[in-house]
């Protein structure tokens, strides 16, 4: 089982009297650093990110990673300190959301992109890394409030807890069906349910189940069910559900599934190859 090191990228809500973050545009960057980072990593993280001198900077406290991933985590799992660090940037309009990470083992690039749809995020480009390997959970709470102060929109705090939920949801499915497939999964569900809201639970298992067999992976009965729960919550939520089909329209080429992935084209790439060598064999030796 894989050991998960649990660190939010949590915002303080407030920053300078003399500038707001909905001044911000396109372009311009907030960072998050993690209070427990020593003065040196802080510096190499800055770096990394290719944050300018006057970057707008907030510090992340551990006890935010617990308010917002309690109920979905264990506690144990959470751990103590907060050294995650993240860089949300401010994309064009109608561009879509972006991710990118360094150092995170757990939650993939396309599981960020889904939940941040889910909260109603826009328009970002977003880099999440760490000076040690993470599992990337916590990260999304920290991205989702630097967004929400940067657009000067305040999100239901029943949505922030469904997009946490969602990517840890999605990370457990990975867990069994492949990373990207969950993503995959998850997205078409949300896909089809705002195309065709479902009316009661047989629809939404029809919903899931096709999805499912369009990727061509197996559920269990407990998968479907968790898998039946959320959605039911997710749906009931009060979501925009036609920018979250606008958005996921834009992220189709980032959440896609194996056979489309880079490591998928890898994969059938090496099967041809091998292919291609054994004819080569087969020919020399009646040659």
């Amino acid at each position: 089982m894989k050991k998960i090191l649990i660190l939010l990228l949590a915002v303080i809500m407030f920053i300078s009297p003399h500038q707001s973050f909905a001044d911000m545009a396109e372009g311009d960057m907030i960072v998050t650093l993690g209070e427990n980072l020593s003065a040196e990593q802080k510096q190499v993280l800055l770096t990394e990110m290719g944050a300018p001198k006057d970057v707008q900077i907030i510090t992340v406290s551990n006890q935010e990673e617990h308010q917002y991933l309690g109920k979905y985590v264990a506690k144990s799992l959470i751990g103590t300190k907060a050294i995650s660090s993240s860089a949300i940037t401010i994309a064009p309009k109608g561009s879509g959301i972006t991710v990118k990470t360094k150092n995170i083992n757990w939650v993939t690039d396309e599981m960020y992109v889904n939940a941040l749809i889910t909260a109603g995020v826009k328009d970002a480009n977003i880099y999440i890394t760490a000076p040690i390997a993470v599992s990337g959970t916590a990260a999304l709470t920290g991205i989702i409030k630097a967004y929400e102060i940067s657009a000067d929109k305040t999100i239901p705090e029943e949505v922030k807890q469904a997009a946490n939920q969602e990517m840890v949801e999605t990370a457990k499915l990975g867990d069994s069906i492949g990373d990207k497939n969950a993503a995959a999964l998850i997205a078409k569900v949300k896909e089809e349910i705002a195309k065709n809201k479902p009316k009661n639970d047989e629809e939404l298992r029809k919903i899931i189940e096709q999805a499912a067999k369009d990727l061509n992976v197996n559920l269990s009965d407990k998968e479907m069910k968790r898998l039946i729960d959320f959605f039911n919550k997710l749906k009931d939520l009060n979501i925009d559900w036609n920018q979250v089909s606008d958005q996921l329209n834009k992220a189709k080429d980032r959440i896609s599934n194996f056979i489309h992935s880079e490591e998928g084209q890898g994969f059938f790439e090496k099967i041809k190859q091998f292919f291609i060598r054994l004819i080569d064999a087969i020919k020399s030796i009646f040659s």
